[in-house]
């Protein structure tokens, strides 16, 4: 006998829509324009062009046609654009509706790649016993985590690959960079260098960067105000750089204090004098008035410090 609910309906088992490539296609649907949107979303335009491919692969379908004057929709991309504003709309009130009732002494806290957050989680801990409070580790290229609300904090290095408008940003400490080169390399017995010195390297970074993260790690534009030479290729991962560098392929520009590199006797790392620090910085939502999130933040200005 029915009991006048409806059955959920039945998904596709074969279809996984991520949603951050369906944000990218209504970016991109609405500048008509892959150079545009990639700025918009500050994102690289190859990651960008890479990532509707994917999209359109997992769907079976074209969305978008390049044209003379940018890029548009196809009749497959017209119909599907205002279901895909539509499911973003329904995940982000999704999200809302979850935080609004999970308990309100919970907190997740991000950190990212090396990032040791232990002391100001545990002083946390200390002044909150009662709190739930999670840990998350996250890749480079998941900072997003924080403004889509999976995480409600965030440990990183800036200058951090997303927006930061709507984000709380404290400064924790100044963080060198160092040149990471093969031990063969010619720079290999100095103490320490200048930008001049390798002005001509490609260096190496990773792939699907945010425009403003890799112009910082390339040193682009260079200290003579040229563009940076193209790298050879793009890694997606600090220990494919790792072996890159170690084959003599390119070299680097890398956190002085990420000791990941150290495990390893083929590479070595040189001081640049002439290149301002990366920063490691604690962040949140502007809007996010949680006493955690604010207790944490203090925390991390206290305890959190160079390895």
């Amino acid at each position: 006998m029915s009991d006048g609910v409806s059955p959920a309906p039945a998904l596709d088992p074969g279809l996984d829509l991520d949603l951050r490539l369906v944000r990218y296609f209504t970016v991109v649907a609405e500048h008509l324009h892959f150079a545009r949107a990639a700025a918009a979303l500050h994102v690289a335009q190859p990651s960008l062009s890479r990532q509707i491919k994917r999209l359109e692969d997992v769907l079976g379908v074209r969305l978008l046609e390049r044209t003379t004057q940018g890029s548009a929709l196809t009749a497959a991309g017209a119909a599907f654009l205002p279901q895909a504003q539509a499911l973003l709309h329904s995940a982000q009130q999704s999200v809302r509706a979850a935080r609004a009732a999970a308990q309100p002494r919970t907190i997740t806290i991000g950190y990212v790649e090396d990032l040791v957050i232990t002391p100001a989680v545990r002083d946390l801990r200390r002044g909150h016993p009662d709190a739930h409070v999670r840990t998350r580790h996250l890749d480079w290229n998941e900072t997003r985590a924080l403004p889509d609300g999976r995480v409600d904090v965030l440990v990183a290095r800036a200058p951090l690959p997303i927006p930061d408008d709507d984000l709380s940003v404290t400064a924790l400490y100044d963080e060198p960079r160092v040149l990471l080169v093969p031990a063969s390399h010619h720079l290999a017995g100095k103490e320490s260098v200048r930008q001049d010195d390798f002005a001509d390297e490609a260096l190496l970074t990773c792939a699907g960067m945010a425009a403003v993260w890799s112009g910082f790690w390339l040193l682009d534009p260079r200290s003579d105000g040229n563009p940076a030479p193209l790298g050879p290729l793009l890694v997606d991962t600090f220990e494919d750089k790792l072996e890159v560098v170690a084959d003599g392929r390119a070299v680097a520009v890398v956190p002085a204090y990420d000791r990941r590199y150290t495990l390893r006797d083929d590479v070595v790392a040189i001081t640049v004098d002439d290149i301002e620090p990366c920063q490691v910085v604690v962040a949140s939502r502007a809007d996010d008035r949680s006493p955690l999130v604010a207790h944490f933040r203090e925390s991390s200005r206290r305890f959190l410090e160079p390895r």
